[in-house]
């Protein structure tokens, strides 16, 4: 009899460890991270985490925020973590009620206008936007106002809103900066400023000579720029603009411990290594930029709400095609 009850203890006993090469815990991570850099970033997890199992899927932003509205849809998000390119999404889900909120204790590193106040969501890099310039332009711009010079009419490349998240983002900020404002953006329209496509094409443009001029994400010119290419880039003086990746928890996530402890990877010191590792300005204060970069004191953000860019979100794309003529 004792044998039959020791057998019992010991196959139920056996029935609560986790088979072997199987993992105790799961996430299921949704990124717009490059390739490479969503590679880098989970397996840097899974190193940290050797029991924890990650799921991750890597597409665009407005292909994964489709593919996740079509989950919601079904009834059947999958999805535990979201780290994608910009908080005025996750800030129109955080108002639809589709995130949990969660105060990571790694939160005081970071400055308070970079995460959200309720824990809804925390940015993880600066990708800031400034002027790229031709170095065979006889006038460097110091500043988003030198743009605005009828001297450089036709000389100016910058990527439209109606394409590019940042652009957006960018015109948001600017045109809530009462020194700039829409009057700024006239003043780009009456310059003739080509306004179309992605950061890459404006910067392709600059590099080449054919627009001496350029409104582009930092990453693209510092690189280009080390690379060889004939071109600089300004951080203006009135300040950058800037979009920085931003980790979520979904309302419905599964696995809610373990997203937990991807929030405060990404956002700890070792998470935030591998953004300046990888050529980003990481968003936590306390780590050095990468090479090319200037002090950190030196990069002033300008002023940026997320709810207001949401909310004037279309009301801008429609003012901004009407000013440049775009569709």
């Amino acid at each position: 009899m004792m044998r039959k009850v020791l057998l019992a203890a010991v196959a139920s006993a056996t029935m609560m460890l986790p088979i072997v090469g199987q993992a105790a815990e799961k996430l299921v991570l949704y990124t717009s991270q490059p390739n490479q850099d969503a590679q880098t970033t989970v397996d840097a997890f899974k190193a940290a985490y050797p029991d924890i199992e990650v799921d991750w899927v890597r597409d665009g932003t407005t292909k994964l925020m489709a593919k996740l509205g079509a989950e919601i849809a079904a009834g059947d998000p999958r999805p535990d973590v979201l780290l994608i390119a910009d908080t005025v999404t996750l800030e129109g889900m955080k108002q639809q009620g589709q995130l949990q909120a969660y105060k990571s204790p790694e939160a005081g590193a970071y400055e308070p206008a970079l995460y959200d106040a309720e824990g809804y969501y925390y940015s993880t890099k600066l990708i800031t936007t400034g002027i790229v310039y031709n170095t065979g332009v006889s006038k460097k711009p110091t500043s988003w106002k030198d743009l605005a010079d009828p001297a450089l009419k036709d000389q100016i490349a910058m990527p439209s809103p109606l394409y590019s998240g940042a652009a957006l983002i960018h015109l948001s900020t600017l045109t809530e900066n009462p020194d700039l404002g829409w009057d700024y953006y006239q003043a780009l329209a009456d310059n003739n400023t080509r306004a179309q496509g992605g950061n890459g094409g404006t910067f392709k443009a600059v590099a080449s000579g054919e627009k001496p001029y350029g409104v582009v994400v930092d990453f693209l010119a510092l690189r280009g720029k080390a690379a060889g290419s004939p071109v600089d880039f300004v951080f203006p003086s009135e300040g950058v603009t800037y979009v920085t990746e931003p980790v979520a928890i979904l309302k419905t996530a599964k696995n809610v411990e373990t997203a937990h402890k991807f929030v405060d990877f990404v956002l700890s010191g070792k998470g935030q290594k591998l953004v300046q590792d990888m050529g980003y300005i990481p968003a936590r204060n306390d780590m050095d930029l990468p090479a090319g970069f200037p002090a950190r004191k030196d990069i002033k953000l300008m002023a940026f709400d997320p709810a207001v860019a949401l909310k004037n979100a279309d009301a801008n794309k429609k003012k901004f095609a009407e000013m440049f003529g775009a569709e």
